[in-house]
């Protein structure tokens, strides 16, 4: 292996061997330089060595070089030839030579003579720092690895090896041959080995050798670094890399995603039997024997391996997740009994009964827990009866319950032999607070915990926004729960019918009130984040899939444990009522359990008026996000979102005949915005969330005040699903009518109808909603849908479009001639001149930029007159209709 060879360079230094011992030398003559004045009184003082730097060739012609020099306040000179230089060998000068060619022969000469060797951005980033020009031995290009140290394994090629380790050195990168925590990078060709194994158990980085040929082609970049995270995580080794992946016991669907996930990770799959094959992942609890006789070289695993060293981004080590064949210890147990003879001994006949009935108990899977003696219920104590393996809390779709997390339960006193319907109850509402507490304990422990750690292999696996996203207020919720778990545990302990239950609930009815409404608001949001972090990152998908195939979850994914606190209150609840409903009316806690389920109902009101209120806030934000250019005064506390309405407008009065025209009908206004032509750049969030760009453009926000009339136009055949709005803006003083056409089926035009009028009377205050509604027919208020998506209707919307930007262009008189010529002989006046020539002239030219802009454009003739002629109609129809 290459590993353990001794590489040596043509000027015969060791470049693995003695890499090490010569960094060490070198730190050892630096040490010297820098602390030779602390040994002035030594017996002989040391004689001065003057510094100078030699500029080779094209280094001496670079500005920025010479200037950096004389920053340093460093002398040097210029040369062509290294022959130039009769006293390169004097040894009162300490000569450093600049070259900015390190393939150039004078390089290899300056090699061969052990002369010091820097490059061009060494002596750049010195002066930006500051700092004195470093010593070094082995000649320096640039520092973009400086106090790196690297290791390398599984290259087999020498010259390459070779290669590689000059351009380190030539980066100001340290070599080690040995692998030791003193090391910094892995640069690996293979995925084998043991340096690979304790690199990836360190969380050591591994990248491939591209990364430092990459890092030398960005050489003269004088801030760049190598160990840059984005820059070094282009080139790091997949986790699957050399691996030939096989699956075997997983549905079609499963099997699907792994194969994908394989080869995104650097890997590849090959059907099962592959003699090429050399990882055969195994479902575990599907797979009881493998088809066949697995050959030595391949690796038999659990689909755990896969799943973790996606998560943590390296190939893990096998060994910890081999498939072995799973037999049951008690089930050879009974195997080897049954095989015994018919036992003389009643004793044996007993043990032989009791093995089976053990056997039959594990394998049986009735939902029904198995019924015990009635000698056993004798000696049941609190804590084993109050089991809650089999509460309809605890009940999953697959029939599991997650294990306890909790602390174990108090137990003392044994328990009569039977209970009242009341302490029945109770008994189930303790069983389902202790399963719910072991729960929220779960998604703490086995998913919000390791994802909050510190150190993770690999890297964060999701940022700490997307962390506080998804678990929100649960650990807040799980610190009230267990409290109330505590007490209803001792109260079932010293249980007496006077025992107040409704007590124990409203003592912490205000803590309910502060840990829920947060984390029921955002649940949906929860939810989204979770799916969208596991579709964008193998990495948290890996981490999923290992801890919900884990017993605690019950197979239950997150999104399922993280409803169970959306459905805990109405619940707790349901079991109040139960409980309150077989408790004697003298019995004190009745009128408790009352005030305990009242005080439940306000807990979930204002949840879902929180709630309510957080879905309206964020459709405010939606709509803001949407349009471009939306007023800041659309956001009101008092103002809510009522329908959404996808149209295309049927009139030139807001925007162009046939544009899309979307209306966002607000309890108080209505907001009017046009699809935009040009879709702008996507906003990215200071957390890395990219939000879709706008895709609406502004148009008017009107008051539904200024809706005079709602105009149900008569379905004909020239005219579908149209309507209009006649409007009075506060600057006008006639009507204007906007009509549209309805793109969409939901809702039907009678509904958006009739939802508009009633926020328009509730905004006017006026009670008959029904009399703003006028049926009209299509001719009255020429209005027509039937030519809206012909070719020649586009055609004439882009002629429409193309014209207004040809006369914007081509227009002189966009500052008004009045205002210039008020604002040219107030200027005159203050200067003491007569305005009359300067108005003569400004007259004229304006009358002439005029008469410029008056010229029609051929396609926009008949514009006036059409115009003219549609607000003649108008103003008679509306008149008419007042």
């Amino acid at each position: 292996m290459a590993d353990s060879s001794t590489l040596v360079s043509e000027t015969g230094r060791s470049l693995l061997a003695d890499s090490s011992a010569l960094d060490s030398k070198i730190i050892e003559t630096s040490k010297e330089n820098v602390f030779r004045a602390a040994v002035l009184d030594a017996e002989e003082e040391m004689p001065q060595i003057e510094t100078r730097v030699v500029l080779v060739q094209e280094a001496g012609k670079r500005e920025e070089l010479l200037k950096a020099l004389e920053e340093i306040k460093m002398p040097y000179i210029k040369t062509d030839t290294i022959e130039e230089l009769g006293d390169s060998d004097c040894p009162e000068f300490e000569t450093i030579f600049v070259v900015s060619d390190f393939q150039a022969p004078i390089f290899s000469n300056l090699c061969k003579a052990d002369c010091r060797v820097i490059g061009p951005p060494v002596v750049l980033h010195c002066a930006q720092k500051g700092e004195p020009l470093p010593f070094s031995c082995r000649p320096l290009y640039c520092a973009s690895m400086l106090n790196l140290v690297l290791c390398f394994t599984g290259f087999r090629k020498k010259d390459e090896l070779v290669k590689l380790v000059t351009l380190v050195h030539h980066m100001g990168g340290i070599i080690r041959r040995d692998f030791s925590s003193k090391v910094t990078h892995l640069v690996a060709n293979s995925t084998h080995g043991d340096k690979f194994r304790i690199a990836v158990s360190l969380g050591i980085p591994i990248v491939k050798a591209e990364w430092i040929y990459k890092a030398w082609e960005k050489r003269n970049e004088i801030d760049f670094s190598a160990a840059d995270d984005d820059f070094r995580n282009q080139f790091k080794v997949p986790p699957f890399q050399d691996c030939m992946l096989s699956f075997l016991g997983f549905s079609d669907d499963e099997k699907a995603n792994m194969e994908e996930m394989t080869e995104m990770q650097g890997g590849h799959y090959l059907p099962v039997g592959d003699e090429r094959c050399t990882h055969l992942v195994v479902e575990e609890s599907t797979v009881k024997d493998l088809p066949f006789e697995p050959l030595k070289k391949l690796y038999v695993v659990k689909q755990e391996w896969f799943w973790g060293s996606i998560q943590m981004d390296a190939r893990a080590g096998e060994s910890m997740y081999l498939f072995e064949k799973s037999e049951s210890p008690d089930f050879k147990k009974s195997v080897s009994l049954l095989s015994l003879s018919t036992p003389n001994s009643n004793r044996k006949r007993r043990r032989l009964k009791e093995t089976l009935a053990q056997l039959t108990r594990e394998t049986d899977m009735s939902p029904f827990p198995p019924r015990k003696r009635p000698s056993a219920e004798h000696s049941l104590s609190i804590g084993s009866l109050l089991d809650i393996s089999n509460t309809p809390e605890s009940s999953t779709a697959n029939g599991e319950t997650p294990k306890s997390c909790a602390r174990p339960s108090k137990n003392s006193t044994p328990l009569p032999l039977k209970q009242s319907a009341r302490w029945q109850v109770a008994k189930e509402l303790y069983q389902t607070e202790s399963n719910y507490v072991d729960i929220l304990t779960t998604i703490i422990q086995l998913f919000q915990v390791p994802l909050e750690k510190e150190g993770q292999l690999g890297g964060p696996i999701l940022a700490q926004e997307e962390i506080k996203t998804i678990f929100g207020s649960i650990p807040d919720i799980l610190d009230v729960h267990t409290k109330i778990k505590e007490d209803l545990e001792d109260l079932m302990i010293n249980w007496t019918e006077s025992k107040s239950i409704g007590d124990i609930i409203l003592k912490y009815s205000k803590d309910l009130l502060k840990t829920y409404p947060p984390f029921v608001n955002f649940f949906e949001m929860s939810k989204e984040t979770i799916t969208r972090c596991e579709k964008q990152k193998p990495r948290f998908h890996a981490f999923l899939k290992i801890n919900q195939a884990k017993p605690e979850c019950g197979r239950q994914s997150l999104a399922e444990l993280l409803i169970r606190p959306v459905q805990r209150l109405p619940s707790v609840a349901l079991l109040l009522n139960d409980i309150k409903k077989h408790t004697a009316e003298e019995n004190p806690d009745k009128i408790t359990l009352e005030r305990a389920i009242e005080s439940l109902k306000e807990v979930m009101t204002h949840i879902n008026e929180d709630k309510r209120k957080t879905e309206a806030q964020r459709q405010f934000f939606d709509v803001v996000y949407e349009v471009d250019g939306c007023p800041a005064n659309l956001l009101s506390s008092h103002r809510s979102l009522v329908q959404r309405l996808e149209t295309v407008a049927l009139g030139d009065d807001l925007c162009d005949r046939g544009e899309q025209v979307t209306l966002f009908l607000f309890n108080d206004c209505l907001e009017i915005a046009r699809k935009r032509h040009k879709v702008i750049g996507a906003f990215k969030s200071p957390h890395g969330h990219t939000r879709p760009p706008a895709s609406l453009k502004h148009v008017v926000l009107m008051p539904l005040s200024q809706i005079k009339k709602v105009l149900d136009i008569r379905e004909t055949e020239d005219c579908q699903k149209a309507f209009a709005l006649v409007v009075r803006p506060p600057t006008e003083l006639n009507n204007k009518l906007l009509s549209f056409q309805m793109t969409t089926e939901d809702p039907c035009k009678e509904d958006w109808l009739k939802m508009l009028c009633r926020q328009v009377a509730n905004t006017i205050c006026k009670a008959d909603a029904e009399n703003l509604i006028y049926v009209a027919d299509p001719d009255s208020v020429e209005v027509n849908t039937k030519d809206m998506d012909s070719t020649l209707s586009r055609a004439s919307r882009a002629i429409k479009k193309t014209s207004k930007k040809v006369t914007r262009a081509f227009s002189f008189s966009k500052t008004p001639k009045r205002a210039l010529r008020r604002a040219l002989m107030s200027h005159s006046a203050t200067e003491g001149r007569s305005p009359s020539s300067t108005e003569s002239y400004i007259g004229s030219r304006l009358t002439s930029t005029s008469s410029l802009a008056g010229v029609p454009s051929p396609s926009l003739v008949s514009l006036p007159s059409i115009f003219e002629r549609r607000s003649h109609t108008l103003s008679r129809s509306t008149t008419h209709l007042v």
